[in-house]
Order: C-alpha cells, then structure tokens, then sequence
C-alpha cells in the first residue's frame, strides 16, 4: 500500500470512498453529510492541500483517505483531523491505520503543535490521541468532550489552551 497526498484525478474516488463509508442504512440513496463536507473543506480557506493523503492500494486504487484541515485554538493555528474513510470492502486490513501513522507524520513534519478530533477515544487512543481536556482545551460543543481528543506533536505548547474550533464547513454538518 502506498500513502501519497490527493491528486485532482483523485477527487471522484475520494468522494465515492466517503460516500460508501458514511452511508446511513436509515437514509438509502443520500449523499451522506461526510461528502458535502468534504467539498466545502477543498474550497475553502482552511484546505492544506498536504495533509489530503489518500491510500492506494496494490490494484492503483484508492482505498482509502484522510484529511486535515486548519482549526483554531482561540487564535493559535491547529489542525482539524476528519473525515477518515476507507473503502468498505478494505477495512480491517490496515488501511485506516496506515493513513493516520502518514496525517501524523506528514503534520509533524510541517511543524504542527497537535491534531483534534471527534471520535472514539478507543480507536484514536492507539495513535496517541488523549482527551482534549488533559491539554487544556475545550471542545466547540460541551458535550462532546467524552469524545474530543488531541494528539500533540513536537511543536506543542502548553501556551496553546482555550477553546478548539474546526473550520466552518463542519458548522453546516
């Protein structure tokens, strides 16, 4: 498998990969919200086009992607991590972990101080994620903080503390 950054080939399969990942069986037939959100983070201010990275995998398929975006801790620049989705048919065989072991490293060597989440802190935990209240810094949405988490990096700072937020789009979710 090999992790690289997205390409504007890329997009279609992207989309399709989030679109089957994100599918609710209540909702058959709908675009899930995931790939909007998607579209809306490409466009907008906050995109860092390095930290698009795909898996491709020994077919040349995609078959999987991850993304972070610009987030905000008061005024100090984060990353927003999300959405990661792999092919259905290619879970459970390493892909989803090998694309965030490439968004952390790849965030690392841009100097970043740490990756948010909102997630399960069972999956997440794994990849050194811990809850976002250990750091000092609150979720956007009180209610979430059983499940909001960062993950620090070389360049963080316990200055770095107050309240997280993801970049609009995920506003509109």
């Amino acid at each position: 498998m090999l992790i690289r950054r997205e390409t504007s080939n890329d997009i279609g399969a992207i989309r399709s990969i989030i679109g089957a990942a994100f599918m609710r069986s209540e909702c058959p037939g709908r675009l899930p919200p995931e790939v909007t959100l998607l579209d809306e983070l490409r466009a907008s201010s906050d995109w860092l086009p390095a930290l698009s990275l795909v898996a491709v995998n020994s077919d040349g398929e995609i078959a999987g992607h991850v993304l972070c975006t610009r987030g905000r801790v008061d005024s100090a620049a984060v990353l927003a991590l999300g959405p990661l989705a792999v092919d259905p048919g290619q879970q459970r065989l390493g892909v989803g972990r090998a694309l965030m072991y490439a968004i952390l490293g790849a965030a690392e060597a841009l100097d970043e101080p740490f990756v948010g989440v909102l997630g399960d802190p069972g999956y997440y935990s794994r990849f050194g994620f811990r809850l976002a209240e250990e750091y000092g810094i609150k979720p956007p949405v009180p209610e979430w903080r059983p499940y909001f988490q960062v993950r620090a990096l070389s360049a963080y700072s316990p200055l770095v503390h107050g309240t997280f937020t993801y970049p609009a789009p995920f506003g509109r979710l």
